[in-house]
C-alpha cells in the first residue's frame, strides 16, 4: 500500500499543549480538510489548560499576537479541540509530539515524558501514520529510543509501516505564530519517504523554504542553533564583565562594534558584527539545556571523544552572571551602609522574556536562591506571569515598598513606565541593580540612587 500523504481529510493529533503544540495545532486546524485533536496531560499543573483551550481561550500569556483569536477560531470552526485520551491516536493520520525533554544538573537528557508518550503512540497508532517529534532533543535520540520504542509497542517497523521524522520548532516567545509560519522550516525524516510526507505536511502552514534532511543532522542542527547563541550571549556578558572593570559602558561598546555594515556582496570577508545584549542571565527552555543535549548526544553516540571546552565555559559564564548580580547588590548595599542579610529586595521580573509568562529556566530563581543564602529576604514581582514555584506578587507596591534595593531581571515594558520619583519615596535604601538595563545611570544617580548595572562603570 502507497502510504504517500495528501491533505485531504486529515486528522492530526498534537501531544503536549505548550509554547509548541498549541500554535502548531492551530495553525493545522486552520487549513481546510485538516482535523485537529490536542493532547495534554490532566496535571495539577498543566491539566487547566485542556477546558481552557476548549472554551477557545488561550492559556499562553504575554504577548502573543494572533494567537488567542486563531484558538477562538478553530474552536469556533469545530477543527481543534484538546483532550487527554491516547485513544484519539488510533485513527490519526499524523501524530505531533511536543513535551518537554529537560535535562538534570549534571546535563543529562530526562526522557521519562518523551519514552511515556512514545509508548502511548506506539500502542495506539494505526498502519501508514506519520510521527513528528518537534520538540528539542539530545541527537540520536529519533534513531536510539523513539523509533525502536515505537516498533516495540506498536509491533510495526519504521519505514515501512509507519513514518518517523524529527522536525524542529524555531518557536520564540512574543513571536509563536510568526515563526512557524515565516521561518524556514527543517524536516529530517528516518527515510526518504518521511522526508517527502514531511515536507508536504509542512508546506500546509509553512511560508517560507523547507529543508529536507535525515533525522541525526536536523537533531544536530537544532541543538547547534541554540547552542551558537548561548556561546554569543556568553561573549557578551564576559565583555560586560570586562567593560565593569575598566570603568567603560559596555552598551556603548557593543553600539560602536555593531556599526560594522552588512555587505552582502562579498560573504566571505562580510565586516557585519552582531554582539548580542549581556545581563543578570539566561532563561527558557532551550538555551539553558541546549549545549548539554548537544554534548550528551556526541558522548553516548559519537565515534570518539570530543570535549566542547569553549561551548561549555560558554554555559558556565552564562550560569555565572547571576552570582554577579547578587555581587553588585552587596555592593551598592555596602556603599548604603546596609549589609545585605535581613535586606528586602526587590527582584523584578519572574519570566525569563520580557512580556512573557514563561519562566523556564528563569535566572530570577537562581538569583532569588543565592539571595536567599545570603541571608536577604527577597521578593519576586511579575506582572504576566501565572504561576510559579516561588510564591511571588504582581503588586509593584508590595515588592518595591520599604525595600532596599530593586533589581530588574526581565525587560517587561511595564519596567520602563516606573517612576524613578515614586520608586524613591517608597524604598528604605535607594540602591538599583540594573540587569537588564532598563534604567538610566546618570539619571537614576541624580535622583540619589546608588546605581549598579551589569556591564555599567561603577
Amino acid at each position: 500500500m502507497d502510504y504517500t500523504y495528501s491533505i485531504m481529510s486529515k486528522k492530526i493529533v498534537v501531544i503536549g499543549m505548550g509554547y509548541v503544540g498549541i500554535p502548531a495545532a492551530t495553525l493545522f486546524a486552520d487549513v481546510e480538510g485538516f482535523n485537529v485533536v490536542g493532547i495534554q496531560r490532566r496535571s495539577k499543573r498543566s491539566g487547566w489548560k485542556i477546558d481552557w483551550l476548549n472554551e477557545g481561550k488561550n492559556p499562553i500569556g504575554g504577548d502573543e499576537p494572533g494567537l488567542s483569536e486563531l484558538i477562538e477560531k478553530v474552536v469556533k470552526k469545530k477543527t481543534f479541540r484538546v483532550t487527554d485520551n491516547f485513544l484519539e491516536c488510533k485513527d490519526a493520520d499524523v501524530i505531533l509530539i511536543d513535551v518537554q525533554t529537560p535535562t538534570d544538573k549534571n546535563g543529562i537528557p530526562r526522557y521519562e515524558s518523551l519514552k511515556e508518550v512514545t509508548k502511548q503512540v506506539g500502542r495506539n497508532m494505526q498502519k501508514g501514520v506519520m510521527v513528528v517529534i518537534e520538540s528539542t532533543v539530545a541527537p540520536g535520540t529519533t534513531n536510539y529510543i523513539v523509533k525502536p520504542i515505537l516498533e516495540d509497542s506498536s509491533g510495526m517497523k519504521a519505514g515501512r509501516d509507519f513514518s518517523l521524522l524529527f522536525s524542529y520548532e524555531r518557536v520564540m516567545v512574543g513571536r509563536l505564530l510568526k515563526n512557524l509560519i515565516y521561518l524556514p522550516r527543517i524536516v529530517g525524516g528516518i527515510d526518504e519517504k518521511s522526508k517527502k510526507r514531511g515536507v508536504e505536511l509542512y508546506k500546509n502552514i509553512v511560508k517560507e523554504k523547507i529543508y529536507p534532511t535525515d533525522a541525526l543532522t536536523a537533531e544536530i542542527a537544532k541543538v547547534v542553533e541554540n547552542t551558537y547563541r548561548d556561546v554569543n550571549i556568553a561573549f557578551a556578558n564576559e565583555i560586560a564583565l570586562i567593560c565593569e572593570s575598566l570603568g567603560v559602558d559596555v552598551f556603548k561598546v557593543r553600539e560602536l562594534v555593531n556599526t560594522l555594515p552588512n555587505d552582502p556582496s562579498n560573504p566571505s570577508s562580510n565586516p557585519v558584527r552582531n554582539m548580542l545584549f549581556p545581563g543578570v542571565g539566561v532563561g527558557g527552555h532551550c538555551l539553558p539545556k541546549d549545549p548539554w543535549l548537544l554534548k550528551y548526544g556526541v558522548d553516548t553516540y559519537g565515534n570518539f571523544k570530543v570535549e566542547p571546552n569553549i561551548i561549555l565555559k560558554s554555559r558556565e559564564l552564562n550560569m555565572f552572571m547571576p552570582v554577579h548580580t547578587a555581587n553588585l547588590l552587596e555592593e551598592g548595599l555596602k556603599q548604603a551602609g546596609k549589609k545585605i542579610k535581613n535586606s528586602k529586595i526587590a527582584i523584578l521580573g519572574v519570566a525569563f522574556l520580557e512580556n512573557s509568562d514563561d519562566t523556564r529556566n528563569t535566572p530570577a530563581k537562581n538569583l532569588y536562591d543565592i539571595l536567599e543564602k545570603k541571608g536577604a529576604k527577597p521578593i519576586l514581582h511579575d506582572p504576566y506571569v501565572r504561576d510559579f514555584e516561588i510564591q511571588f506578587t504582581k503588586d509593584i507596591d508590595e515588592a518595591i515598598v520599604n525595600s532596599d534595593a530593586i533589581i530588574t531581571v526581565t525587560k517587561h515594558k511595564d519596567y520602563y513606565k516606573l517612576d524613578l520619583k515614586n520608586i524613591k519615596n517608597k524604598m528604605r535604601t535607594k540602591v538599583i541593580i540594573d540587569g537588564r538595563n532598563i534604567f538610566d545611570k546618570e539619571k537614576c544617580e541624580r535622583f540619589g540612587f546608588i546605581y549598579k548595572g551589569v556591564g555599567k562603570p561603577h
